[in-house]
């Protein structure tokens, strides 16, 4: 029935298209890339006049600079990189409120500088170290003003990277597809972007979505009638409008996005199933979106608005319905983990979150635990307890699917 309704708005050419995609996205005939370059050492030091980065490379790197503003932030696209630097010498400092860096892709890595106030790099250069171990890149960056920031971008006749079409980790041939239930397994994070940190082990909540996502891909798949697909089997950074293309061109009948955040409230712990809604059910839901959306921002994604779709009583009426069928999956996970599985007290929340905005692919975002308690910590560590967790959300959705196809869904 869903699937029906998805050829259908395809067809009124109302799917919507990624906002950013990575230029160097990895094609599935692409061979792996050669080994990735090492930044072993680096440094910032500064004012919030002038501000200096210093990274030691093993090899020489390439380099390509782009501003962004919303919030005003210095991208450094870089090829495939291991960064092994040190937090204490090389984070914000003078111009520079935030810094990150991490991979992309098999290909490309990123440092995103978050402008404390307007400024670009005036000077931009890669040496060859005098001891020989490698090449050094240093980045002279000055304050400018707004106005001077804003032509930057303006002139740099760059809107993100979307020269590449959205590729998804594993995709599913049409025909093979066609008769099957299609469901997109969303590892939340990934790449520069890390998500949280356990509290005691510090493991990144981007590796833990990640096993998870690959125990739960494997059980579906052994599923009579599914199909399983993974936005992403590595460590790469997807956009949030990214992972919701690749459910939509896989022809996907559910989105399960899944993530491990962190709490003030070190004490709450259990697993918390959300739905998309424009009001919040709560404060905490309205905060836990407002740090997921910002995955863009982390990223070094232009954060444009979304396309506008037609104003239509059929998108309107299959909304509706994709939040319906959103909800029915919500109260299936709770049903199952009832008893078996930690919950949080009221464990169907719902707020804004942005990669649950389809609407026709009913979608859910699953908080497994919060890396902020100790207990869940140890648990979402645990290999027995994930596959405890993966079977128990598999017999959710046979719960789910059930009625749909025996409708013709």
């Amino acid at each position: 029935m869903m699937r029906i309704v998805t050829l259908l708005v395809v067809a009124l050419g109302l799917q919507m298209s990624p906002a950013w995609s990575s230029s160097s996205a990895v094609d599935a005939t692409t061979e792996e890339s050669a080994e990735p370059l090492l930044a072993y050492s680096g440094r910032i030091a500064g004012d919030r006049a002038r501000t200096r980065l210093v990274i030691d490379f093993d090899r020489k790197p390439t380099v390509d600079i782009r501003y962004i503003s919303n919030p005003d932030r210095i991208i450094v696209d870089l090829p495939a990189t291991v960064f092994s630097l040190d937090p204490e010498t090389f984070g914000p400092v003078g111009l520079f409120s935030e810094v990150r860096y991490g991979s992309i892709d098999r290909q490309s890595a990123r440092l995103v500088l978050t402008a404390a106030r307007a400024a670009r790099i005036v000077e931009n250069k890669v040496i060859k170290d005098e001891a020989d171990k490698g090449y050094r890149l240093v980045l002279d960056a000055e304050m400018v003003s707004q106005q001077d920031f804003d032509a930057l971008v303006r002139g740099q006749n760059w809107l993100g990277e979307g020269q590449a079409a959205t590729v998804a980790a594993t995709t599913i041939d049409p025909a093979t597809a066609s008769d099957k239930f299609v469901i997109a397994v969303d590892a939340g994070h990934g790449g520069i972007d890390t998500g949280a940190t356990g509290a005691t082990t510090r493991t990144p909540e981007k590796d833990i979505t990640l096993a998870f996502a690959k125990i739960l891909h494997a059980k579906l798949m052994a599923e009579p009638g599914v199909v399983s697909v993974l936005t992403r089997e590595d460590d790469s950074f997807l956009s949030l409008s990214e992972r919701v293309t690749i459910a939509r061109q896989n022809g996907a009948d559910l989105l399960i996005s899944l993530h491990a955040d962190t709490l003030r409230q070190p004490e709450i712990r259990g697993a918390t199933v959300y739905t998309i809604s424009d009001r919040a059910s709560d404060n905490m839901a309205a905060q836990l979106a407002e740090r997921e959306n910002l995955s863009d921002v982390i990223g070094g994604v232009v954060l444009t608005e979304e396309p506008s779709e037609v104003t239509d009583i059929l998108i309107d009426l299959t909304r509706r319905e994709t939040q319906a069928f959103s909800i029915s999956l919500a109260q299936s996970v709770i049903a199952s983990f009832q008893g078996q599985i930690g919950l949080i007290n009221n464990p169907h929340r719902y707020a804004g979150f942005r990669v649950l905005q389809a609407h026709d692919v009913p979608s859910i975002l699953l908080e497994l635990g919060f890396l902020s308690n100790k207990e869940d910590e140890k648990l979402l560590l645990d290999p027995a307890w994930r596959e405890k967790v993966a079977t128990h959300l598999v017999d959710a959705i046979r719960r789910y699917k059930a009625p749909l196809m025996a409708n013709g869904g």
